[in-house]
């Protein structure tokens, strides 16, 4: 019964994002130069993720050998590649369609503020529902036909291999472009940020998209179906098949209630003459609205499944903990980043005092914004592991994606909305139409720094919830600190985040750099680029770029 359910319910989501695909193609996409600039975008992204695509097949087809070395279990090998390519596909038809919605999004606002707005939301729920339709699909189908968690667990293995390739390498790509535009567009040549003769423009646009769409959907596609199947091996070994059926229906009540979520994310037709402020204050309750209606439906449906399941309702409390913590996060993330909050008001005021000031009270803001969330996590794990134990803690991570699918919608939105922006400035649009879709990008930026939030806070209880099935697996109740070989696994564990953040910030640093001189040799060695006679070679910086983000 659990696997109808839940096989309807993933259906229903893709079924959505192909709906939505085919309205927004049936948008226009402008003319002229609005196209142009798109058009060099899609076939900047296009590039990355074709060249990143090679690089990582020859890195799973490793895994996959070693992999079925290991376990002599070919149908374990066909599992975890099938794992990677599902996240794959989901981030890669999420990234075109943003490409495609970008444009479309900056043509429908110079018509109607709504319309764009709905566009470009539109366009980040393909990447929502199709993360959580392909997700929850896949891990239906293996129980379907196998009933082995072990399996399951290889599904999330080749899910996390692909979101490691796209998010470090998209995050790399994106970070390096947007430094390299802005150090010598805006500082040293004085021209605007989004501004065509830059020729690093339109790889900070194609960053967006394979940063913080494809990357982003399979991040938390592996984080995502992670915790269902976790929560499934510990339901299997302590409930059987109740313990499994459990994750699989509150999955699919999530993608139904946020579904029925979207529909009141809206904003009125008489927004459309009013002031910068206002319209970005009827996005924000839009998307709050939506929101909050999701999780309301979510919490009674989790109350009638876990009623029905189990006697007690304990792991309902366990569930709403977790909901609880990812609603929490993105509010905190919401405070700490908006235009009109004091963290950011402190930080734009110590800005005419230099730049010392300002990196300093940045960081403090940035360091401080993550106690509240880490504290809310951590108040979880201790009141889920009293009330539900280690399953609980499991319910807990499913409840902290209970909504995933409006959630990832908002953060992709972001993006998107970017983009549209930028391409209302370099094709030379209206001042009206800018400072629209400069709303839009406004919220945008909010909501894609709620996301990022959010996906670190799911992947903290995940992560915890990964070790409970260790825990139970290898029949673990105490762990004795006084070891020192567990001693010397926390030092070790403490110290990886700083490594690879070395690392990652390394690589940001050098593409950077890269980025950084061939704009200043560009606009040095091309005659007419400076007064906007010819055109950048936009092709080279990618290509630049794209090769520092795969090393």
């Amino acid at each position: 019964m659990e696997n109808l359910i839940s096989i309807i319910s993933s259906l229903s989501a893709i079924a959505f994002a192909v709906f939505l695909i085919q309205k927004i193609k049936q948008a226009s996409s402008g003319s002229g130069k609005m196209i142009e600039i798109s058009q060099a975008i899609r076939e900047g992204a296009k590039a990355f993720l074709r060249r990143e695509f090679k690089v990582m097949v020859i890195v799973l087809a490793l895994i996959a050998f070693g992999l079925g070395l290991m376990t002599k279990s070919p149908l374990k090998v066909l599992i975890f590649l099938s794992g990677a390519g599902v996240s794959y596909l989901a981030g890669y038809i999420g990234m075109m369609v943003s490409t495609q919605a970008n444009v479309r999004t900056t043509e429908a606002t110079r018509i109607s503020f709504s319309k764009g707005f709905k566009i470009a939301f539109s366009a980040g729920m393909v990447m929502g529902f199709l993360v959580i339709g392909l997700g929850l699909l896949g891990i239906s189908v293996i129980w379907f036909f196998f009933k082995d968690v072990e399996l399951l667990i290889s599904f999330a293995f080749g899910s996390s291999l692909t979101a490691l390739f796209l998010r470090v390498g998209g995050g790399i790509f994106t970070k390096s472009a947007d430094i390299g535009a802005d150090l010598v567009g805006k500082i040293e040549i004085g021209i605007p940020e989004d501004d065509i003769r830059n020729p690093a423009v339109i790889a900070d646009q194609v960053g967006d998209n394979v940063g913080d769409i494809a990357g982003m959907g399979s991040d938390l596609f592996e984080t995502y179906v992670s915790a269902i199947i976790a929560s499934m091996v510990i339901g299997w070994n302590i409930y059987g098949i109740k313990g499994v059926s459990l994750p699989i229906i509150l999955a699919s009540a999530g993608i139904l209630s946020s579904l029925v979520g979207s529909f009141f994310i809206k904003v009125s037709k008489g927004i459309e003459k009013a002031e910068f402020n206002k319209q970005v204050e009827e996005i924000q309750k839009a998307m709050g609205r939506g929101i909050l209606i999701a999780n309301v439906l979510m919490v009674i449906a989790a109350y009638l499944i876990i009623s029905k399941l189990f006697v007690q309702i304990n792991l309902f409390y366990t569930f709403l903990l977790g909901l609880g913590v990812g609603f929490l996060i993105g509010k905190i993330t919401e405070y700490y980043t908006a235009e009109d909050k004091p963290p950011v008001l402190s930080i734009a005021k110590s800005s005419q005092t230099g730049a010392s000031i300002l990196i300093i009270e940045g960081l403090s803001v940035g360091i401080e914004s993550i106690f509240l969330p880490i504290l809310g996590v951590a108040v979880a794990t201790v009141l889920t592991h009293y009330l539900g134990g280690l399953y609980g803690i499991a319910i807990a991570s499913i409840g902290i994606l209970g909504v995933l699918g409006i959630n990832l919608s908002a953060d992709c939105y972001g993006p998107i909305a970017d983009n549209a922006a930028g391409i209302s400035e370099m094709a030379g649009l209206p001042e009206e139409v800018r400072q629209k879709t400069e709303a839009l990008d406004a919220v945008g930026n909010t909501t894609a720094a709620a996301g990022k939030g959010f996906a670190i806070g799911s992947a903290g209880l995940v992560a915890l919830a990964w070790l409970a099935a260790f825990f139970q697996a290898a029949r673990l109740e105490v762990v004795n600190l006084s070891n020192p070989k567990v001693m010397a696994g926390l030092f070790l564990g403490a110290m990886l985040p700083f490594l690879f953040s070395s690392l990652l910030m390394r690589g940001v640093s050098r593409g950077g750099l890269k980025t950084v001189k061939e704009v200043r040799r560009q606009f040095k060695e091309i005659p007419g680029l400076r007064e906007g006679k010819v055109k950048p070679d936009y092709g080279r910086c990618i290509d630049l770029i794209t090769k520092i983000s795969l090393k």
